[in-house]
């Protein structure tokens, strides 16, 4: 999905706009904490303090390519928690165009600039800081 989510940015006009916000909810998605001895590492929880939206144009076949790599519950939990409540609690089952854009908004127009992603088990805070999710353990965490 990185390769393909990578074609699709660098087709985007003005493409190093997107190398200054890499915390979207794909990215998020896919984050755990790797603190040593945590058992449930994921998903982890966003508190943010400064969100934009991003103009991502839509493209149906991205998102479509998407849904079976991800966990849908977390990306309506983290959405709606950064106040992003058009996402069904479910996954349809039918793929409709006005869903899929919704989710494309959720997953590529989100972007958490600056805060925290919090481990669900530990309460460790990783900062996100323009954009970038710092994940780096200390000695005593590995």
């Amino acid at each position: 999905y990185t390769v393909l989510y990578f074609r699709y940015q660098r087709r985007v006009r003005g493409f190093s706009k997107f190398q200054n916000h890499k915390m979207k909810l794909l990215t998020h998605n896919m984050l755990q904490s790797n603190v040593r001895d945590v058992k449930k590492p994921y998903p982890l929880l966003i508190k943010a303090t400064k969100v934009e939206l991003l103009e991502v144009p839509y493209e149906a076949e991205l998102v479509k390519a998407m849904i079976p790599k991800i966990e849908y519950s977390v990306v309506v939990e983290a959405a709606t928690s950064l106040g992003y409540n058009d996402l069904p609690k479910q996954l349809p089952t039918t793929l409709e165009e006005e869903f899929l854009k919704k989710l494309h908004h959720a997953l590529f127009k989100i972007d958490v600039v600056e805060g925290e992603l919090i481990c669900p088990e530990s309460k460790r805070s990783f900062p996100i800081t323009n954009g970038i999710p710092n994940m780096l353990l200390t000695e005593d965490e590995l």
